[in-house]
């Protein structure tokens, strides 16, 4: 295949990879983490860069003497001193004329017309204990670019803490390709060196690497021409034999592949923690819920029972006025009231109607007062212990996403904050009585009397519902009481007295059917305002909940896709190779 054939079909392949890395970059900046975004930028556009090697290690470890030895450079590329020297980034690559740029304060391109820099770059890096500022952090930052960790030691000390830490956060968070250099290796008697090799070798099995690659050289050795001995002919070779001769481009492909891959795998890995997250407080909410749908049902029974026994108190009153009233308005017993009031000063037929009708009201006005004030009081109670509860099952959510994650810690941050607010005020909410008693309801029996004489004989489901609503609920006109006036004026009573108790009958089972109905509405009314203020403070988190679902939704997918086409493009260049 001719160089400019291969040169399209890398460059196709580049830019399928530019592609899908620039759709990874558009989640990082949709996750808002703005580490992996630079990161996976820097990626994105150094996709068509040269297969880079670069230099890691310890100040004075001979990353920089290394480095002009292997481009066999006598004129010193990079800067040798018994003091740190490279207090910056510098990347050297192939160019027709020797030149130095500074990209930035952190960043150095060096051009040098040397034959293996068309191959490869390599990037010189700040020492890994260093104490110059912002050298960690940019020497960290330029890893996830790398195709080849080149980690340098002191041939006499190889065992540095901060240098195999550095070597956990490439191992661990890139997964990049290494291998182990041991400089100034003519400073070491051959069998403690050999011992040194093999501490190596055997630290970086431990930590994961199954068959280290560990050389052991001399930059002074190959500056004097001592070829043999200085140990840079067998790296060369490892280079030759793995990198390059025409397939650099194509590996550099794959170790971008994978540095996107690992990034992506990285991200849904977070995600999966956030959706078990979601997940949990799914489950939370549901059984927030549950709870409240539990005590709704729990107080439907109990307003059913109630209701049953104000109709139960109903009958047994006006039962027990039907019997007075068919007593009362017998032909012969009406003749002898109106006889004894017109003669002896008893009460007359009409004193007493007004007076059974005033002791009628009473009766079912202490009655229905009483009960309907305990049986709220009841409710209320149930649903202000169902609110504890509620309060308790806040405070023992359950926490998955914490606000130290890797890359989901702002989501952490903001769920934790939202259920910190929910916690307090529904803390409030349960501390204020009024969420749960309704003084209209439960008191107000002062209020009855001056209603019903401004109703003019209202009718028993008016007393009932006056308790209620402290307003007269619905039109009374045909209400027993004034039924009972109008039936009185129109027609004479003994005769007609089997209609009297017909239609006082007929206005008691309307009167039940009404207090069932307006009761059971009122009391449902009630106990649903303080289960939809129960709600009301959940709408932040139930908010965030529906954000977490369509969120978590579109990453799955974008993962999948993203993967998919990295992976396959991950193949197709490896058939190449």
């Amino acid at each position: 295949m001719t160089n400019k054939l291969l040169d399209n079909q890398i460059n196709a392949y580049g830019d399928q990879l530019y592609e899908a890395v620039d759709a990874l970059h558009s989640i990082t900046k949709r996750i808002g983490h703005q580490e992996l975004e630079s990161t996976v930028k820097d990626i994105r556009d150094r996709i068509q860069d040269p297969y880079m090697f670069v230099i890691v290690g310890e100040v004075k470890a001979g990353k920089s003497s290394f480095i002009n030895a292997l481009l066999e450079s006598d004129k010193g590329i990079c800067k040798v001193a018994p003091s740190p020297m490279t207090d910056t980034i510098q990347q050297i690559v192939y160019g027709d004329k020797e030149s130095i740029v500074e990209i930035n304060p952190y960043l150095k391109r060096i051009t040098q017309p040397v034959e293996i820099l068309k191959e490869i770059a390599i990037v010189d890096t700040p020492g890994t204990n260093t104490i110059i500022d912002h050298h960690q952090e940019i020497t960290e930052k330029f890893i996830p670019a790398s195709d080849l960790i080149v980690f340098v030691f002191e041939s006499k000390n190889p065992y540095r803490q901060s240098a195999w830490e550095f070597f956990d956060y490439i191992k661990d968070d890139w997964r990049k390709k290494i291998i182990f250099i041991l400089q100034q290796k003519d400073l070491m008697q051959p069998d403690d060196l050999t011992i040194n090799i093999n501490g190596v070798k055997d630290q970086a099995i431990k930590k994961g690497i199954p068959d280290p690659k560990v050389f052991a050289v001399s930059a002074l050795q190959e500056q004097k021409k001592e070829l043999e001995d200085s140990g840079f002919k067998p790296v060369r070779q490892y280079i030759f034999d793995n990198i390059t001769g025409g397939r650099a481009p194509y590996l550099k492909l794959v170790n971008n592949a994978d540095t996107a891959l690992n990034i992506n795998d990285k991200i849904y890995k977070g995600v999966i923690i956030r959706k078990e997250q979601l997940d949990a407080d799914l489950r939370f909410r549901g059984d927030i819920q549950s709870t409240l749908d539990d005590q709704e049902s729990k107080t439907q029974r109990q307003i059913k029972i109630l209701v049953e026994n104000l109709i139960a108190s109903y009958d047994r009153i006006t039962n027990r006025k039907k019997e007075e009233l068919k007593e009362g308005i017998g032909f012969m017993s009406m003749i002898k009231r109106s006889f004894q009031s017109t003669f002896g000063g008893a009460q007359s037929p009409k004193d007493w109607l007004q007076s059974m009708t005033k002791d009628l009201e009473q009766s079912l006005n202490n009655e229905f007062k009483d009960r309907l004030q305990d049986g709220v009081v009841d409710i209320a109670d149930n649903i202000q212990n169902m609110g504890k509860l509620i309060n308790a099952k806040i405070k023992n959510s359950e926490t998955i996403l914490k606000d130290n994650h890797e890359i989901f810690a702002d989501i952490a941050e903001k769920r934790a904050s939202i259920l910190k607010d929910l916690q307090k005020e529904f803390a409030g909410f349960l501390k204020r009585s009024e969420n749960f008693y309704d003084n209209d309801i439960i008191r107000g029996g002062e209020r009855i009397g001056p209603n019903l004489a401004a109703s003019g004989g209202i009718a028993v489901v008016g007393i009932i519902l006056t308790t209620l609503t402290n307003t007269v609920v619905f039109d009374v006109t045909g209400g027993i009481l004034t039924a009972i006036g109008f039936i009185f004026a129109g027609m004479t009573l003994g005769l007609n007295r089997s209609k009297i108790i017909k239609q006082y009958e007929k206005e008691v089972d309307n009167g039940r059917e009404k207090i069932r109905e307006e009761v059971t509405q009122k009391l449902h009314n009630y106990t649903r305002n303080i289960k939809e203020k129960i709600e009301d403070n959940f709408n932040r988190f139930d908010k965030l909940l529906e954000e977490e679902q369509e969120t978590i939704k579109e990453l799955e997918s974008e993962h999948a896709r993203i993967e998919a086409s990295i992976s396959q493009l991950k193949l197709e260049v490896q058939k190449v190779i």
